[in-house]
């Protein structure tokens, strides 16, 4: 299942996440979902595990064009020289002649680079060497300032988001100004799967409570990058297109947000 961005460029929207894959672990966890049909890899210079990913796409044998490759400028990178550098490491790491999609990791608002560091991501779109530049992390303040310093809208804002975190009012948001919300920690690293909601649904449709919330993701036009090591979870993972779900069980996911964030707050990423 491919979505469009804004731009014209074609994104899968089921993709792997590879935050915290150790760097031994990282290539045969990308060999994996390869094969088993992703096309789509995230990982960022902060996850140490370019490298990996880089020369799992070389031995996985397809097509370079067919593999879609979202990386991330880090926090001590941003200004725009420093993001200049930061990318061509991470194109060498990577082993590949372009990105797909390049992000800003997180906005970092107190050191206020966050608009000279996307000035960067424009300049590398320009020159060709990648596909589509978008966000990461960004609050709507954040991505209104992006907005009215830009030439080139961002294709995507990745954030945290699951049932318990819906982040409803910055999808609407974003989908207002044509720019996607892509979810990390979409399982909200695992604490929705025992909810009593989640798994009634798992029986009712005889799939895993992670197909059920994924599912719901889906259907709710997000963009998703589940993260996994383990085989059989990483094609489950990926088995998500042989069902639906009824509307009014799409609302009973809606209904148990929480509103409750179990990663960092954008803004006080600064203090770290």
């Amino acid at each position: 299942m491919n979505i469009t961005l804004n731009n014209g460029i074609v994104m899968p929207q089921v993709g792997l996440g590879v935050y915290l894959v150790e760097p031994e672990v990282a290539k045969n966890t990308v060999l994996h979902a390869l094969k088993t049909g992703y096309r789509s890899i995230d990982t960022a210079q902060f996850y140490n595990n370019e490298k990996e990913v880089g020369e799992a796409i070389k031995e996985s044998g397809i097509p370079r064009e067919e593999i879609f490759v979202t990386t991330k400028v880090w926090n001590s990178h941003h200004g725009y020289e420093e993001t200049l550098e930061a990318f061509e490491e991470s194109l060498h790491k990577l082993q590949l002649d372009y990105i797909d999609l390049y992000l800003i990791h997180w906005p970092m608002p107190m050191k206020n680079k966050y608009i000279d560091t996307y000035k960067a991501l424009e300049t590398l779109y320009k020159t060709g060497k990648v596909k589509a530049i978008g966000l990461s992390n960004f609050h709507i303040d954040h991505i209104e300032n992006i907005l009215s310093h830009c030439t080139i809208k961002p294709v995507v804002n990745q954030v945290e988001c699951h049932p318990y975190f819906q982040q409803n009012e910055l999808k609407d948001f974003c989908e207002k100004h044509d720019i996607y919300l892509e979810a990390w920690s979409p399982l909200s690293r695992g604490a929705v799967l025992q909810d009593e909601t989640i798994v009634k649904l798992a029986q009712k449709y005889s799939k895993s409570p992670a197909q059920i919330i994924l599912r719901w993701h889906i259907q709710r036009n997000t963009i998703i990058i589940p993260k996994s090591i383990t085989p059989n979870r990483i094609e489950e993972n990926f088995q998500l297109f042989d069902f639906n779900l009824e509307d009014e069980d799409m609302k009973l996911i809606n209904s148990i947000d929480k509103n409750e964030r179990r990663g960092r707050e954008p803004n006080t990423m600064d203090m770290i």
